[in-house]
């Protein structure tokens, strides 16, 4: 199964990426991974990408393809592959097919934009050891003191209110056109994002075995 995971930051991709990976054994390719990962093995693209990021510039949609075209071409990927934070844009969906890389499903996870920021404002991480939490969903046994180190429990810039809604002004406007293209060649499926995670799994794991 080779899948393109789409939904808004907040909607629950890495969670559902990782339960897919381990259900049909593939791997789940994070855009920001396989960059990380590239440039610490100093690959031909990584050291392109390193020369955009150590300016403090995007790392421009060839070098992306590219990293993303070595990622796929290993051994691990012959029998599918997870795709979560690529393509991000039409241009990047129309250079993945024209590299050949056959897509079989765009899964598109649907969670409403207030209940995104609710979601995404209510996380704290330790500010010590980086353990997560979250004021509705997990929260600490002592106010905004970390369980496992006594530590202070603080709010990423990442999901801060205005921060999420610049974010998700950018999926808006530059991501979702992408459920459009995968609409037009049969590939989208949709699950509406769910309270609780088991219930979203189940959708999901529905929809692809349709």
């Amino acid at each position: 199964m080779k899948l393109v995971l789409l939904g808004a930051p907040g909607a629950g991709k890495g969670t559902q990426a990782e339960i897919i990976s381990e259900k049909y054994n593939i791997p789940t390719i994070s855009t920001g991974n396989i960059i990380r990962a590239a440039l610490k093995n100093g690959t031909e693209m990584g050291l392109k990408a390193k020369s955009y990021i150590d300016a403090g510039n995007l790392v421009p949609d060839d070098v992306v393809i590219g990293i993303i075209k070595e990622r796929l071409s290993e051994s691990d990927c012959k029998n599918g592959y997870i795709l979560d934070g690529f393509p991000r844009t039409i241009p990047q969906a129309e250079a993945l097919d024209t590299l050949g890389f056959e897509i079989d499903f765009a899964l598109s996870l649907e969670v409403a934009d207030e209940e995104i920021i609710k979601r995404m404002s209510g996380r704290r991480v330790c500010q010590n050891c980086s353990a997560s939490y979250h004021l509705e969903y997990k929260k600490p046994n002592k106010e905004n003191c970390c369980n496992s180190c006594g530590g202070q429990l603080v709010i990423r810039k990442d999901d801060e209110p205005q921060t999420v809604k610049n974010r998700l002004e950018v999926y808006h406007e530059q991501t979702e056109p992408l459920k459009n293209y995968y609409n037009i060649q049969g590939k989208l499926l949709i699950v509406e994002g769910q309270d609780k995670v088991e219930d979203t799994t189940r959708l999901v794991l529905d929809a692809l075995e349709r």
